[in-house]
């Protein structure tokens, strides 16, 4: 008995679903399991959060992300009706939505830190020093992944959140935000928690500057007056970070004349945290 062809789907097409095992190339990650329409989407979701605070339009958002304008507004019509992203009606800029919010604040870590914690061990162990890694959450930082050599007394990070103007975490982050948006997490009075943390936002604003211009965020005692360091931000998409790895320690082990290359380390496990983040 004669049965039909299989159609080809389109872009403009739904995705068919079924009820049978994906095959063997889809269960491992391969290519052949990938969805294009699905990846497209995705694409769009991550555009629309680099463009935060303002949002952007859908034609620029396709030009950024390579995809034909029709094709990202079906895409963006759809993530609005689920609630992933929001659309102004003023000015027909899309914004992230508060689902995304929603699945973030119940959203855990364990993926991420068993990905990463192999690298922050190896970071660790060549060096010496504590290496932590903290991700970004709405308001701020939370640290949630450390590794310390068992030879060194250090404090311990783990689910505290970091003041931004005061850690090389946070100024990494700060960094990288749209200056809005960093500011929008300053809104309170600089608190000096020793003599050398930055309380003028004129400074801060310069040292961020310098911070992007060299690729790492540096701290010279600013939280706690014995503890320097080194960070470097974990790029999800393009410009936005989402996690941060830092190198630090007590002053005599961590002095600044180890911060050129202890950056240099911190540069490369965000690197390969990231793209270990990505892997499917």
């Amino acid at each position: 008995m004669p049965t039909s062809k299989p159609q080809r789907s389109t872009d403009s097409d739904a995705d068919s679903d079924t009820d049978e095992a994906p095959p063997a190339a889809e269960r491992s990650g391969g290519s052949a399991g990938r969805v294009q329409s699905l990846e497209r989407a995705i694409t769009l979701l991550e555009a629309t959060a680099d463009s935060s605070p303002d949002g952007d339009t859908a034609a620029n958002l396709a030009a950024r992300c390579g995809i034909n304008r029709a094709t990202a507004w079906r895409l963006l019509s759809t993530l609005e009706q689920s609630g992933l992203v929001e659309r102004s009606p003023v000015t027909n800029r899309y914004t992230v939505g508060f689902a995304v919010a929603r699945m973030a604040s119940v959203a855990g870590f364990d993926g991420l830190i068993r990905r990463a914690h192999g690298t922050l061990r190896r970071v660790s162990e060549q060096t010496g020093d504590t290496a932590n890694l903290a991700v970004v959450r709405q308001l701020g930082l939370t640290y949630i992944d450390e590794v310390t050599p068992p030879v060194v007394l250090s404090a311990k990070w783990l689910g505290r959140q970091a003041p931004l103007h005061a850690t090389s975490t946070g100024k990494a982050l700060l960094a990288w935000l749209p200056a809005e948006e960093a500011e929008s997490l300053l809104t309170e009075p600089l608190t000096a928690f020793t003599d050398t943390t930055v309380t003028d936002r004129g400074r801060l604003a310069a040292e961020l500057a310098e911070t992007r211009e060299r690729g790492y965020s540096v701290c010279v005692g600013e939280m706690e007056r014995n503890l320097y360091g080194v960070s470097a931000p974990v790029f999800g998409n393009r410009t936005r970070p989402f996690a941060i790895v830092s190198i630090w320690g007590p002053q005599d082990r961590v002095p600044e004349s180890r911060f050129a290359d202890l950056g240099v380390l911190a540069l490369g496990a965000a690197d390969e945290i990231a793209r270990a983040a990505r892997a499917v």
